[in-house]
């Protein structure tokens, strides 16, 4: 049974015309279930802003939904041959994003969830990069370095 604390591990791979960058970022988060749907909750410090960006992940057998809150503000849908449209928010403005999702993967077991999503990324009507994201929700005890 996973636990209610848990370490979340987003890692994000973006390919562009040519240049290729991998971020991962790993936070402390709250996890739990309801109805078959499973959410990750956490904060996010970022350089420069003194207010934590708020996350909330929803996962569902063929579908992420990852919602941020705070001083930056989005809300991305991946679900499998679906393009979905929202405005990303920071502190310097905002534009349009479009996810068209390729794939979406999802892997329950007992301390951990394993979710991704392949993807195109558009930012304001121009192809900006093709994505891979990977997220990992792992109970606290058994979660290693």
């Amino acid at each position: 049974m996973m636990t209610k604390e848990v370490m979340v591990t987003i890692a994000g791979f973006h390919m562009a015309e040519n240049d290729e960058d991998t971020i991962e970022m790993v936070h402390v988060g709250e996890y739990y279930e309801r109805n078959g749907t499973h959410y990750i909750l956490f904060e996010e410090r970022m350089e420069g802003i003194s207010e934590p960006v708020k996350n909330r992940i929803k996962i569902k057998e063929n579908k992420v939904e990852m919602q941020k809150r705070g001083p930056v503000a989005a809300r991305m849908v991946f679900e499998a041959h679906k393009s979905q449209s929202s405005t990303y928010t920071i502190p310097y403005g905002s534009f349009l994003i479009e996810i068209y999702t390729v794939d979406v993967g999802l892997q329950v077991e007992e301390d951990r969830i394993l979710t991704t999503a392949s993807y195109e990324l558009n930012v304001n009507g121009v192809h900006c990069a093709s994505c891979n994201v990977r997220i990992l929700a792992e109970s606290r005890k058994t979660f290693r370095l």
